[in-house]
């Protein structure tokens, strides 16, 4: 999928982006023989914010401004 989608839906998966567990986080120990298949979730949601010229890293700061730190750059 190389097109973009409309603004609610970007938000929408804004929203469910910020809640859904960091890569670094996933580990076998935690979600047991589904780590694989979390990843790549969590890898297609970001693919999609990427196309839509939204940095996954910055959603955080975007979704919850009063509860994330403050930018060091």
């Amino acid at each position: 999928m190389t097109e973009k989608i409309n603004n609610d839906a970007l938000m929408a998966l804004k929203i469910a982006f910020s809640y859904m567990p960091k890569a670094i986080e996933v580990n076998k120990y935690e979600y047991g023989d589904d780590y694989q298949r979390v990843l790549d979730h969590i890898e297609s949601v970001r693919e999609i914010l990427l196309i839509n010229d939204v940095d996954p890293e910055e959603i955080d700061g975007e979704i919850n401004p009063n509860s994330s730190p403050n930018s060091c750059y």
